[in-house]
Order: C-alpha cells, then sequence, then structure tokens
C-alpha cells in the first residue's frame, strides 16, 4: 500500500487517531487537492468541534459519506518509530491507544510571542540616598552588563526591592534579557575528565555500544560515589561526536540541579530540559528543536521518552531502580521498561544506571540479556562509610524523642569536628497521625482512607494522597474537649524540633519535597548544604539519592525498619535500596564517613546484608525468595483496581470479574479484596491481583477476561496495572 494517498487523483481515505481515551482510529474522507500519509498531523471533526489527530495509516475504499479532513497542519510528523512506540505501549499496558498518542502528541505551535525576560543594567549615578544594600547593589552591577533581576539580587545578598528601587532612582534601566538558545551544541572535547582505569574501561565500553548504532541495553552498577554519571557522559560524548541524540532520564526533578552543573562543567552548555517544571513556550521550542534534530541531549523526566527524536542514539536511565519511574495515573507504564521498547524500536543503546539495581534489572544481566558493567570502588580511592546498628530495644530514646544515646553523640562528635550530619526519615510533615487524648478521634481524610499527616509548618492537616487540607483546631472535633490534640509518631518536622532542643548551636536545615517554594528553593538549598553551610540535614527520601555533599561523614537513619513490614512484595528490595543510597551521602569527600541505622529488629536479612557491606549478598536472598515464589522478575503480576462512588457498586463489579476469570493453568487470579486505601479521592476500591507463570501471554489473557466481563455500568470504573510497583 502506498505510504501517501492523493486525493486529488480519487477518492480515498485515512484512519485517524485521536488524542483521547479511545481505543481505536476512525475513517475521515481526504479532500480534494490533499496529500496525506501515516503520521501527518490533522485537524479534523470530532462530534460538534474539531480536534487535533494523527494519521495512523492509509484507509481503503473512498471517502462516501465520512466527514473530512480539516486541515493538515504545520507540524513535523509523527515517525513511524514513534508511532510504533505508541502501539506497542498502549498494547503493554491494555490502555486506550489515544491515551497513549497524548503523551507524544506535540499541540500546535502557539503563535503569542513569548514574554521576554528581563534584566537591570547600571547607568546613572548612584542615588542620593545611599544605604549598604544599595550600595552592594551597584558594586555587583559593575561594568554595565546586562543581568537578570534575580540573580543580582542573590550575587548581592539584597532582595529584589533593592533593585527596583534602584530602577526607579534611575540608577539601572530595564531591559528585555537575550533569549537563552533552546539547544546549543554540547561539546564532546570542552572538558575531559581525569578518570581512573576503572572508570576508563567501563566508559570505552558504553562509547562502543554507541558507535556500534545497535540496540544493547547495559546496566551500570556502580557503588555510590564511584562516578556513574561521568561515565555514562563517555557515551553521551561519543553520540555528540556522531551527531545523534541522547535522552538521559532521572526519576526526580530535585536531581537535576547538580546534574545540570556537572553536565554544563563537562560539554560546556546545559542540556535541553524536560519536566513539568519548564514553561509552556520553553516546552513547544524545546519540542520542535528535537524533532528537527538540533537538540542533541535532552535531560528529564519520564516523559521525554515520548518525544519526537529525529536520529536517537542512545538513552540513559538514572537511578534505574526508582519506583517514581513508575506512572500510575492514567497510561500505567514504567519508563524504565518502555525506554528498552523505544531503545530496540530505535535501534539505540540503553544504559541503566545505579548503585542498587532492581532485582528485575539484576537478572537480567546475570542471565545475560544485558550488559553488565561495574564500577566496585569509588572515586579517588575513598572508602565507602562504615555501617554500624543502633539496637532501640537497648539504647532506647527519651520519652517523646526519637534519638538514640549513640546516635545523639556521634552528631556532637561530628559538630565539634565541624563536619556535617545527616538524619535521615521517611516521613514528610510533623507526625503521621493526630488524635484526641480524651475520646481518642483519630483525624482522617474525608475523601480516602488514609490519616491526616501533621504539618506544623503549614499549620495544617493534609492528606499525602488526594491533596485534603485542613487548619488543625484548637479543640477536638468529635468531644470538645481544648488542647487534647496529640501527635503521635514523628515526621521530619518534629525530628527538626528535637534538634534544635538538643543542639541550639548547630546550623539546620529540613529538606522536604512539600515545603512551599518548589524545585528553585529546593536547588537553592541543597547548594548551600553542598557548600557547608548547615551542620545538620533532615531530609526524606528527596535526599538519599544523586546529591554530592562533600562535607558530610556522619548520615542517622532515624527509623530504618520502615517499610520492612509492608505487605508489598518488593518491601525488602525497596528498604534496601534506599538505606544503601542514603548511607552512600556519608565520606564522599576527602574524609571518611560512617553511618547509624536505629532498629528494633538488627538480625532483620535486610539489615544484616547491608551492615555486611555485601550486596551480592541481598540479591542472592532475594532472587531465590522471588524465585520460589512465582513473582517478578521470574513470573507476572498484573492488578486490577473496581473503583466507584459506594463501596456496594466497586464490590458489586469486582465480583462480577471474579467470577468470569476463567484462569487457565499458569494463571492465579486473587480477590476481590479492599484494597489498602479503600477510598481515595471519595472513590471506594476493590483490588484484583493476576499472578502468571513467566511464559503466560499476560495481555491477551487480561483482554479475553475484559471482553468477557460485564461492562461497567454508573460510576464503576477498572483501571489496569500491568506490572504494578505500587500495592496501595
Amino acid at each position: 500500500m502506498d505510504d501517501a494517498l492523493d486525493e486529488g487523483q480519487g477518492g480515498g481515505t485515512v484512519e485517524v487517531l485521536i488524542p483521547l481515551g479511545l481505543d481505536q482510529a476512525y475513517s475521515y474522507a481526504v479532500p480534494a487537492g490533499l496529500t496525506l500519509a501515516p503520521g501527518d498531523v490533522v485537524q479534523v471533526p470530532l462530534g460538534p468541534r474539531e480536534t487535533v489527530g494523527v494519521v495512523w495509516e492509509a484507509g481503503s475504499g473512498r471517502g462516501g459519506n465520512l466527514k473530512k479532513v480539516a486541515a493538515k497542519l504545520d507540524m513535523p510528523p509523527l515517525d513511524p518509530a514513534l508511532r510504533k512506540l505508541v502501539d506497542w505501549v498502549a498494547w503493554y499496558t491494555l490502555a486506550a491507544k489515544g491515551s497513549v498518542l497524548a503523551l507524544a502528541l506535540r499541540r500546535p505551535p502557539d503563535d503569542t510571542p513569548e514574554r521576554p525576560k528581563l534584566g537591570v543594567r547600571l547607568v546613572g549615578a548612584p542615588p542620593a540616598r545611599m544605604t549598604p544594600a544599595r550600595a552592594r547593589a551597584i558594586a555587583a552591577a559593575e561594568g554595565g552588563l546586562l543581568i537578570g533581576k534575580s540573580a543580582l539580587a542573590e550575587a548581592a545578598s539584597v532582595s529584589t526591592a533593592v533593585i527596583d528601587s534602584l530602577v526607579d532612582a534611575g540608577t539601572f534601566c530595564v531591559e528585555a534579557l537575550p533569549q537563552e538558545a533552546i539547544a546549543a551544541r554540547p561539546d564532546p572535547d570542552h572538558a575531559r575528565p581525569q578518570l581512573s582505569d576503572d572508570q576508563r574501561a567501563v566508559g570505552d565500553a558504553l562509547a562502543e555500544l554507541v558507535r556500534k548504532q545497535a540496540w544493547q541495553v547495559a546496566l551500570l552498577e556502580g557503588v555510590t560515589g564511584s562516578g556513574k554519571t561521568e561515565v555514562y557522559f563517555e557515551a553521551v560524548a561519543e553520540a555528540i561526536r556522531l551527531g545523534r541524540q541522547s535522552v538521559i532520564l532521572m526519576p526526580e526533578i530535585a536531581l537535576t540541579a547538580q546534574f545540570i552543573d556537572r553536565f554544563e562543567a563537562r560539554f560546556g552548555v546545559r542540556p535541553g530540559l524536560w519536566h513539568s517544571g519548564v514553561s509552556g513556550r520553553r516546552r513547544e521550542r524545546l519540542q520542535a528543536a528535537i524533532a528537527r534534530g538540533e537538540a542533541l541531549v535532552v535531560a528529564g523526566a519520564r516523559s521525554a521518552l515520548f518525544l519526537p527524536y529525529r536520529d536517537l542514539g542512545l538513552i540513559v536511565i538514572d537511578e534505574e531502580h526508582e519506583a517514581a519511574y513508575k506512572q500510575e495515573d492514567g497510561v500505567a507504564y514504567h519508563a524504565r521498561d518502555m525506554a528498552v521498547v523505544r531503545g530496540r524500536i530505535e535501534n539505540a543503546p540503553v544504559i541503566l544506571a545505579s548503585a542498587t539495581p532492581s532485582l528485575e534489572t539484576r537478572v537480567n544481566a546475570e542471565r545475560g540479556r544485558y550488559v553488565h558493567l561495574k564500577l566496585p570502588e569509588r572515586y579517588g580511592g575513598r572508602e565507602l562509610p562504615t555501617l554500624g546498628l543502633v539496637d532501640l530495644r537497648r539504647d532506647k530514646p527519651e520519652r517523646g524523642r526519637w534519638l538514640s544515646t549513640g546516635l545523639i553523640k556521634a552528631v556532637e562528635a561530628n559538630l565539634e569536628a565541624k563536619e556535617q550530619s545527616l538524619l535521615f526519615l521517611n516521613r514528610r510533615g510533623y507526625a503521621p497521625l493526630t488524635l484526641c487524648r480524651d475520646c481518642g478521634h483519630r483525624f482522617q481524610c474525608p475523601n480516602c482512607s488514609a490519616w491526616l499527616v501533621d504539618h506544623r509548618f503549614r499549620r495544617a492537616l493534609v492528606c499525602h494522597h488526594c491533596g485534603h487540607v485542613e487548619r488543625r483546631p484548637h479543640e477536638c472535633p468529635a468531644c470538645h474537649q481544648p488542647e487534647s490534640l496529640v501527635a503521635c509518631g514523628p515526621g521530619v518536622e518534629r525530628l527538626a524540633e528535637e534538634v534544635a532542643t538538643l543542639f541550639p548551636q548547630a546550623r539546620s536545615i529540613v529538606l522536604s519535597s512539600d515545603f512551599p517554594g518548589g524545585t528553585e528553593r529546593l536547588k537553592q538549598e541543597l547548594m548551600a548544604v553542598a557548600e557547608g553551610e548547615f551542620d545538620i540535614v533532615i531530609g526524606t527520601q528527596l535526599v538519599a539519592k544523586g546529591h554530592n555533599f562533600p562535607g558530610m561523614t556522619l548520615v542517622g537513619v532515624i527509623d530504618a525498619d520502615l517499610g520492612l513490614t509492608s505487605g508489598d512484595p518488593r518491601a525488602a528490595e525497596r528498604t534496601f535500596q534506599v538505606l544503601r543510597q542514603v548511607t552512600g551521602r556519608a565520606g564522599r569527600g576527602e574524609k571518611p564517613g560512617r553511618a547509624l541505622l536505629q532498629t528494633h529488629d538488627p538480625n532483620h536479612p535486610v539489615l544484616k546484608a547491608l551492615i555486611s557491606g555485601d550486596p551480592e549478598r541481598f540479591y542472592a536472598a532475594e532472587t531465590a525468595a522471588r524465585e520460589a515464589a512465582g513473582l517478578p522478575p521470574f513470573g507476572r503480576l498484573a492488578g486490577l483496581i473496581v473503583s466507584a462512588n459506594s463501596q456496594a457498586e466497586a464490590e458489586t463489579h469486582a465480583r462480577a470479574l471474579a467470577r468470569c476469570a476463567e484462569a487457565p493453568a499458569g494463571v492465579a487470579v486473587l480477590g476481590p479484596a479492599e484494597a489498602p486505601l479503600a477510598i481515595l479521592r471519595g472513590r471506594h476500591r476493590m483490588r484484583l491481583i493476576v499472578r502468571t507463570a513467566r511464559e503466560i501471554n499476560l495481555q491477551d489473557y487480561l483482554r479475553a477476561w475484559l471482553k468477557r466481563a460485564p461492562r461497567p455500568k454508573g460510576s464503576v470504573r477498572v483501571a489496569v496495572d500491568v506490572d504494578p510497583q505500587s500495592f496501595l
């Protein structure tokens, strides 16, 4: 069949896929004189309105009474590789094909001119009334250079109001800053690093994969501080030399600040950045540059995988073990796994980098499916931190406190030595539960079956699942007893309160993702920690990975048991990963580091494996346990969540689903049962789990099951999650 279809030579149709929750393309007639080919972006009527779609394939026959394509848009077409990825993701996840297309389809260009960013320049005499702050601002602007207002305020250590007052006085003038280049070409030889012998060998192996221009997956496993980023930069440099594009995925925006600095130091320019914090017009410009092949390196969140690369030569997944790569809402896809698929479609190598690889990736490497490259030592011969356990059964904190005597003494010693300490607790807020000591009332989210978390800094009770916020009252709403509310358990804010009491002279900071100020504030705070401006850092999982704090020599884990009692089959693996990552923040500078883990169960296999310093011990035990249970990667899982406005509706449909499961040999259907989070955003939830042998075609079974199942009615919705990462 001819790829192009010219209606000028006779009647014809096209199948157009629309980026909505629709699982089929719709037929449209092609107007006379319009030539369309698969991948073209078009405007088509849909009901009473017009919408954007993509020609998925040429139709058969003449238009007849079909609605006509309204226009072909002046946008780069979706190339065959990206359309194939959309088809594959939709098949694998059981998502509607149109929903997957929405991840990949660019919006039509916005003709509104981009608002220029403004800067200030020193042009006039100093004002009649001088202050020390104004003097610093004028001194920082000497030379007449055009400087961004915020950048000048930061350089002079003044507020932007001081800059504004100097503009009003005529000392500074305001001008538009030059538009920042969206896709400056990186220089692969700008600052070639001094690599160790191990690093050079691994870097050369990765560069060779890029030169082969063939699909291959490589696991880059290196201990914390081994220089994995600098090593995979060698592969990125090789792709740049070949004129091919690279995408580097990262699990969290918070990790990008230090990464961008390292990238710019290595290649002379910043990479193209793609995440939710990038403005709409800048995203449009970057997408266009990617489609033209001008943006050679893109770094971003999981959605960067679906950008329209013209010549993709390398995919890197940093911290490949992170659960954040799994999108839970909408299209439930895992960016790491889909990156492997896109690499295969594009014939490009894929690098999976981690100090604590996922068990799935580890098994693939051990069985020869992936190349396994290791960096067993820290760069510069630095030692890994020594690890010790604090048995909370013997060294009990004081009542109402959370730091043991042993950990307090270690922090005191660090303060005397003028070295930094990190206290890690993976709980946001002040306390995970608030109750009334008189009547026992507990504060629960009105929309979810979850307790409200006390946030003292915000003076609010917050649900971390749906975002519900309410003021913390002064009396119990049930018994109206004043001053009867007590916080149960610690969060990082409560830990900060204890630190301020125990170490009043120490400079401390709390790092948590839910503090106001967004990514810019977090970037500044992380930079301040790295520069040694704080003695004690209290942090959540946000600080557990990807950051380099040269002055940090002690890590204290407040509750090493947190997460080990979960019913999640990946609980042990995730606890091992986060504890190994966070303890790896210690001793990355010139001085050796150590870590103390507070626990009530010092004999737990995960903690014993950590203390032994032998990760192979943990991986061997966990692999054997998963294989015996038939769990991933030795079996396959899928979750079905049935939700509705009422519990009766959800339960009735879930039981109807279970009755028509007709599980063949090698397939087990478990449930239905209430989901652990039984109510979410006001919807009642029932869960079924499907477990199959590895060789079973899970997708075909699920499709056949859902086809014979009763259709959801009323408020009932059924969500399918293939390879679930969360079991809530």
